[in-house]
């Protein structure tokens, strides 16, 4: 089992890797650092086919990834909306498959979802390990072969692993950094584990998958939550 490292003030001191919500630009990025990593990916080759643009119905904008045919996951905190303190309605959210320039290769409403109940949008630092949402779509929009294996266990630091999001600077087009690793097994405030990286990706990465290459296939090791000041961010692990 990896070693943990405690996030405590650390996480504090984060930032959202997105909010469902436009953002005004900043001066620097959250997630990426003084060198952008980051380069354009072709969304219809595995495994950046199984990704989509998380889009709700308010404005939204996040990342998701498909487990199955009609099953995504994303961050929760996508789903939030602070000004009522409520979660969005259901029918309210869509995946589009493969997003690029306004076109997609599919697209599903979602018919329900799942938050787990340990998180907490509003205490983000305690509860950031179970910041995930599971989308149950209205109709599949892909093939098995098009959708991605989930991790059983946490990665070891090191870990060669690559990023991919529809990000605030580039929302048409589907983005990524493939030469970053895990740089530790750290925590939340309540001390569950999370997957810190070192990969460029800023708001709008949100609810993508770390991705890690296991043989002749591709592995989400977590979801993309919260963004470093400079470059990299911690993933909530999909193992647990």
């Amino acid at each position: 089992m990896p070693k943990r490292r405690y996030l405590a003030a650390f996480l504090m001191g984060m930032m959202l890797a997105v909010s469902p919500h436009p953002a005004h630009a900043a001066p620097a990025l959250p997630g990426v650092g003084a060198s952008d990593a980051r380069s354009i990916v072709n969304p219809d080759t595995p495994p950046w086919s199984a990704l989509g643009r998380v889009q709700t119905a308010l404005g939204g904008r996040c990342t998701g990834f498909l487990i199955a045919p009609n099953v995504v996951e994303t961050a929760a905190h996508c789903l939030y909306l602070p000004k009522t303190g409520r979660y969005i309605q259901p029918g309210d959210v869509h995946f589009l498959r493969a997003y690029s320039r306004g076109r997609y290769a599919a697209h599903a409403r979602v018919g329900r979802f799942l938050v787990p109940p340990g998180y907490d949008p509003r205490n983000e630092a305690t509860t950031a390990a179970y910041d995930r949402a599971t989308l149950f779509l209205d109709a599949p929009v892909a093939d098995k072969q098009q959708t991605l294996e989930v991790a059983q266990a946490l990665p070891e630091p090191e870990t060669p692993v690559a990023i991919g999001g529809y990000e605030q600077d580039y929302q048409e087009i589907l983005i990524r950094d493939q030469n970053c690793h895990v740089t530790a097994i750290v925590s939340d405030q309540a001390g569950r584990p999370m997957i810190a990286h070192d990969c460029a990706a800023t708001r709008g990465s949100s609810g993508a998958p770390v991705l890690t290459r296991q043989g002749d296939h591709w592995v989400a090791l977590g979801i993309q939550a919260l963004a470093n000041p400079g470059r990299g961010g911690v993933a909530a692990p999909l193992s647990q």
